[in-house]
């Protein structure tokens, strides 16, 4: 019986019968040692390894050793007007690392264990007193409120998350902001700085831009045959079905996906597909999107209808890159081979970088030509492009307040 055909994500290029298929996509991604991943970002997180040895030159960055950017407008002033009530609350930048795996996300959400119920839980004993009773009266916990500059989801790691907490007491201090949440935390985050900043302070609207990392393993699993083509990896919730993908992490996957170029092609059979891909293909195709002002709704995920047209859908791509490292890990001593891709822009939305990093893979392996992302921007449908790639591999390493450098990027 032949397979149906759907115009909307069929690819015309010469290379669209090498192009792996939904399903395809999900195995490759999955099979790969993702512990070795997890465990290193738990060593970072600790304060036992740094990222930024990873890449040679040696890059040092301010973010690195938890200080501040110089930032004039962000500097605590005093009202000279004599205005009291909110122009008096004390604002506090806190800089957060953590594993991802530990939490379900940063959004608190109920019956969840998320990184902003740990850190409200631990501020609740800065509230000021006005606002304790308030949250007496209707019966709701002590706790302080956070902004974020950007939320993370289920799995994916920050080394440097920015958010800010304002109270009006005046006896409160950094280091007592530090010391409650490391100690409420039990080691499942860390706080990396803490300063006073302006009331006009906001974490998410003062960005200026966003850098996210991505590592992926470049070896497979252990195993071989069919074991190995089984292998998905799931620390948190080992989801596996008859040694197929389970439906929460195929996110929609379809029969419908399955048929995807896997048409009989003139009475010839399925083409072979390729077996792995290119990190300078990966490198090329990504480099095609710097220094441009793009619609990215094409590789974003559950986005509201409002935000599938028009400039909030657009972002800025500073810098995209990516490049082999070797991560460090005792079992081999030279590291293990993994990909890093590098990722700066104004602004991300919603699984915008897993789908990015999917899709490119994707793409090397097939062979596609260098614009093949930039084509995709103009697909009709969000099928067109990758599932997401497992969050394990994605890491917000910092947030930026003044303009970005590139001679501050990582991969150059």
């Amino acid at each position: 019986m032949a397979s149906r055909v759907y115009a909307h994500y069929h690819h015309g290029d010469a290379c669209s019968k090498a192009r792996w298929n939904t399903r395809e996509t999900f195995r490759f991604m999955y099979e790969r040692p993702w512990k070795h991943v997890v465990d290193f970002y738990s060593n970072v997180v600790g304060g036992k390894l740094s990222v930024l040895n990873l890449f040679e030159p040696k890059k040092f960055l301010v973010h690195d050793d938890g200080e501040s950017e110089a930032m004039p407008e962000l500097e605590t002033c005093a009202r000279k007007d004599g205005r009291t009530g909110r122009w008096e609350r004390v604002n506090f930048k806190i800089v957060l690392s953590y594993n991802g795996t530990s939490f379900d996300g940063w959004q608190k959400q109920l019956d969840l264990h998320t990184v902003q119920s740990v850190v409200e839980k631990s501020l609740g004993e800065f509230v000021d007193e006005r606002k304790a009773q308030q949250l007496k009266k209707k019966c709701k916990p002590l706790e302080g409120r956070v902004l974020v500059a950007g939320r993370t989801d289920k799995g994916v790691s920050a080394l440097n998350q920015v958010c800010s907490f304002y109270t009006w007491r005046k006896d409160i201090e950094p280091s007592d902001i530090e010391d409650a949440i490391n100690k409420d935390a039990s080691g499942e985050l860390r706080v990396v700085s803490v300063s006073k900043v302006s009331r006009a302070f906001h974490p998410n609207f003062s960005a200026k831009w966003r850098r996210y990392l991505y590592i992926f393993p470049l070896d497979h699993a252990c195993g071989s045959g069919k074991n190995r083509e089984n292998f998905i990896f799931d620390e948190n919730h080992g989801k596996q079905r008859n040694g197929l993908l389970s439906e929460e992490i195929t996110e929609g996957v379809s029969e419908e996906d399955d048929e995807l170029e896997t048409e009989n092609v003139n009475g010839l059979g399925v083409v072979a597909k390729p077996s792995d891909f290119s990190v300078c293909k990966v490198d090329q195709l990504l480099q095609q999107l710097q220094g441009k002002l793009l619609s990215y709704k094409m590789f974003a995920r559950d986005l509201k209808a409002a935000r599938n047209e028009g400039p909030p859908t657009e972002c800025f791509m500073y810098h995209a890159r990516a490049a082999e490292i070797r991560l460090s890990c005792p079992d081999y001593v030279e590291g293990r081979r993994v990909m890093c891709v590098e990722l700066v822009a104004n602004r991300f939305l919603r699984k915008m970088v897993r789908v990015l990093v999917a899709t490119s893979i994707r793409e090397a392996a097939a062979g596609a030509e260098n614009d093949a992302l930039l084509k995709l921007l103009e697909a009709s449908c969000r099928r067109a492009t990758a599932p997401p790639a497992p969050p394990e591999g994605l890491c917000l390493f910092d947030v930026g307040y003044v303009d970005f450098d590139p001679q501050t990027s990582l991969i150059s």
